[in-house]
């Protein structure tokens, strides 16, 4: 997959870690999708401590492909801002392991509470896990706004609205990405499991591989262009205050990744 754009903020014009860029973010879901589908992290704190790994990593994500409108630099924001990305990393990671630790303590493992509790319950509650995370680590956009800008690249104004638009856009994108790319390999493999379809252990491992590959080389572009990252607002749906400085009809600004 290449994002030739990728390296570079558009807002700041910063280099972005290589490990956080659309081609590093495949590399680690495709680990974190196969890691969790072996059988060994049937442990609920095994589950725990991978999911929090995987949204320390979103997050991080998060806040390096956000929007780059200047924002406070004093100390309590920042403080601020790693107390609430903390929290919601490790909301997050307790919550997502929550059904496997509650299959454990009190519920037989038969084959289909397995399949249901891991597998098609843990993909909708990864993906509004990672939404979740992505409103708390950019919740500063709808909180102070973000710039929004005419047709020729001129800033007009601070938009709350904006920010708020942009944030639940790239929200639902990360939900739909992780929701659907742990949910398909996960069916996948259990159907070729009942069926008997692999005859070894390593055909198994390598038709694995094929389907988180598969699934995530599709999600992972579509889930970014579900909503075009130079996002568009209308003037109905801006403040009053913007509007007095100019007649356009149609703003733009940077929803980010």
């Amino acid at each position: 997959i290449l994002f030739p754009k990728s390296s570079v903020h558009p807002d700041t014009d910063k280099i972005i870690p290589v490990f956080f860029r659309p081609p590093g973010h495949f590399l680690f879901h495709f680990t974190f999708i196969r890691l969790s589908l072996k059988s060994k992290f049937i442990f609920a704190y095994s589950l725990s401590f991978l999911q929090f790994v995987f949204h320390t990593y979103n997050t991080g994500f998060t806040l390096l492909n956000g929007n780059g409108t200047t924002k406070s630099e004093e100390d309590s924001f920042q403080q601020k801002q790693v107390l609430l990305s903390l929290g919601a990393i490790s909301y997050a990671a307790c919550l997502g392991a929550f059904p496997v630790f509650f299959m454990n303590r009190y519920t037989a493992k038969s084959p289909l509470t397995e399949l249901v509790v891991r597998k098609l319950l843990h993909a909708p509650l990864l993906g509004l896990m990672s939404a979740f995370t992505v409103a708390v680590a950019r919740s500063p956009e709808f909180e102070n706004g973000i710039e929004v800008m005419d047709r020729n690249g001129q800033v007009v104004g601070i938009s709350k609205k904006a920010g708020e638009k942009a944030v639940r856009e790239t929200a639902l994108s990360r939900a739909a990405l992780f929701g659907t790319g742990f949910f398909l390999p996960a069916v996948l493999m259990y159907f070729v499991e009942r069926v008997n379809f692999a005859k070894t252990p390593r055909a198994f491992a390598s038709m694995r591989m094929m389907m988180i590959t598969g699934v995530l080389t599709v999600m992972l572009p579509v889930s970014l262009s579900i909503f075009p990252q130079c996002g568009e607002i209308t003037r109905a749906d801006l403040e009053p205050e913007i509007l007095s400085s100019t007649e356009e009809t149609v703003f733009f600004y940077n929803r980010g990744i």
